[in-house]
Formats: C-alpha cells, structure tokens, sequence
C-alpha cells in the first residue's frame, strides 16, 4: 500500500526566492533603512523580556495596544496573526464555507487566489482595466452578479502600485452583501486619508488589514494585524491558533509601534526614495521605446517593457535582484546609494542594447 497526494496538493511547487547571494537585494518591497543603533537596544531589552519556558501571550495585549495606539484606534478591532499570510489564509479558510465564491482582482497579490485553492473556494478573477485602475462600478456588478461571498485586494495594489480612493471603497462596502477583505499593506506609503482603518466599526462586511513588514521594517518578525467590526474580530479571534504569534515577536512589535516619531520619519524617508527612484525611471524611459514607468503610491515602482528578462538578467550580473513579472520589473525602493546602484546599472543596459 502506499499513500497517494490529493489532487488540491499534488503538482503544488513550493515558493521559491531569487536564487544566489547579492549586493543589492530590491525584489521583496522590503525596507532597507534597518533599525538605528538606539532601536536595537530597546529591541535586545525587548528579547531579554521574554519568559522563554511560557507559552506567548494569546491575546498578543501589549502588542494589539500598541499598534492601536500608533494608528489611533480601539485594540478591541485588532486581530494578531503570524504574518499577514496566516490571516488571509485564516480568513478565506474560516468565513467561506464549502462552494463559496472568492473574487480577487487581476494583476493583485497571488497568494489570495492560491489559499482559495487550498481551501477548496472556486475563485473569480475581475480584470483591471488596461492602465491598471479599476472601475468600481463594473467591479459591484461582477460581485453581485456572479454572487461573490468575499473579496480580497490589496490598497494600494501589489504589483501595481496603484490605489483606489476611499471614497471608492466606500460604494463597493455599500453596495455589496459579499465579505470585503481590504489589504492596506502599503497605504503607510500613501495617504491615511484613503485608508478604512477607523471606519470598520461602520461596516459589518469589512477587515482591514495592516503589515509591520514594510513601512515598519519588521518583515522577519511576520507580524500581520486584521482590524474589525467587534463581531468579525471576536470571530477572528476565535478560529486562529492560540498561540499563533511568538514571544519574542510581540515584545519587539509591542516596542516598535511606541517609537512613533522614528517610524513616522522612516515612513518619510522611504516615500522621498521612491519619488526619486521614479523619477529617475521615467528619465530612463525617455532614452528608448517599450519601457513605460507607472506612478506608485507605494514603496515600489513598476516598469512594463518588451525587455523585462533581458533588464533583470542584466542586473543580476551586476548583483542587483529585482522582481521579474513577465512583461514587468518590480523595483522596491532602497537606500539613496542602492537606487543610483540599480538607475546606472538598467541606463548602462539601455545604452548597449
């Protein structure tokens, strides 16, 4: 006898990161500010805070009310997960029962349309419009008509770098039934005037959720947060895992979310790095054919160009990673030194071609 995959887990390829050791690493949206040497001793007392023979605070209390604090709301609408991963996956395995529908827009994040295949969800695809904006009118219709339990997309988008007004998000709330999952991940990039992270309590079909892996540049501590309506949180809170979100975690994102000040000027930081990374993008763009730059709202750029391969292969000889999507490259925003490093590699390929 012998045991046999199902078919939901069988051709399954695992996820696989750029391969090889590099200089200049700009192909996950990760901050590459690091933590100033004054935050490292807040972080190392964190850790030696840590009872290491317990079991983590299930809850994650400190950690909720200092995030809620940072953002200026009630910790009773926040949910901790490990990684805003383990909450999507927690969401679509949770609020969707067998034989309902998922939507999610096309280009977005891909792993909401991979959970929903672990989770056994048929899935509907709504395209973008061709200069990757969205029509929110055409997007209500699609939900009702094909009968949408729950959405998921990312505001502002990955890979797109584009977002969708408030104002927007407001008449799809309102003018749907289906569970409406909204992943702020970058809005700390963008304008917090465009987020709905205050308003859940106003909707009972919403989640909201929020990373510490970008703006904040915890990605190794996986800290994802789902902000609710106090009965989706309650439910939330009642379906993950107990013990979901480690010790050392916690106490380090419980420090992190108090330091303001640092964050809000790292957060500034960023967004003047990506302006000049764009800018200089579109100064390329003017040096040849097929390489249109599209605006961000976010801590990347995106490129699309007939010789997408052709500029990352070129870039990996000169050990800069970026992420290659096909007709696209993905360049996150680094350090001043990091984006001259990468603008006068992709002008030196352009200029040889």
């Amino acid at each position: 006898m012998s045991y046999e995959l199902n078919d939901k887990i069988n051709n399954l390829i695992p996820y696989e990161p750029i391969e090889g050791d590099y200089s200049i690493r700009l192909d996950a949206n990760e901050c590459t500010l690091g933590y100033s040497e004054d935050f490292m001793k807040i972080v190392d007392k964190a850790v030696h805070s840590v009872e290491f023979n317990r079991y983590p605070d299930p809850v994650c209390l400190k950690l909720r009310k200092s995030f809620a604090d940072y953002y200026e709301i009630n910790c009773k609408n926040v949910t901790v997960g490990n990684g805003s991963d383990e909450l999507i996956f927690l969401i679509e395995s949770a609020f969707l029962q067998k034989g309902d529908r998922l939507s999610v827009l096309s280009p977005d994040f891909s792993m909401y349309e991979f959970y929903s295949g672990i989770t056994e969800n048929p899935c509907v695809k709504f395209q973008k419009n061709p200069d990757l904006s969205i029509d929110v009118d055409k997007l209500i219709s699609h939900i009702n008509d094909n009968k949408i339990s729950a959405l998921i997309f990312s505001n502002p988008c990955n890979p797109t770098a584009q977002g969708m007004l408030k104002k927007d998000v407001i008449k799809l709330l309102n003018s749907v039934n289906a569970l409406v999952v909204l992943d702020e991940a970058y809005m700390d990039f963008w304008n917090e005037d465009n987020s709905l992270l205050k308003d859940v309590d106003k909707y009972s079909n919403l989640i909201v959720l929020r990373t510490a892996s970008k703006a904040l540049g915890s990605a190794s501590l996986r800290l994802g947060f789902a902000v609710s309506c106090e009965k989706i949180s309650r439910a939330l809170s009642a379906v993950k895992s107990p013990y979901n979100v480690n010790s050392i975690s916690q106490a380090i994102g419980a420090q992190l979310y108090r330091n303001k000040e640092f964050l809000k000027n790292q957060t500034k930081t960023i967004v003047e790095n990506t302006k000049s990374l764009y800018n200089e993008l579109v100064r390329l763009s003017k040096m040849t054919e097929n390489f249109f730059v599209y605006p961000t709202k976010t801590n990347f750029v995106l490129v699309k160009t007939d010789f997408a391969k052709e500029i990352w292969d070129f870039l990996k000889t000169k050990s800069v990673a970026v992420r290659y999507m096909g007709e696209y490259i993905r360049i996150s925003t680094g350090t001043e030194k990091e984006i001259n490093a990468v603008i006068s590699a992709i002008e030196q390929f352009i200029s040889e071609r």
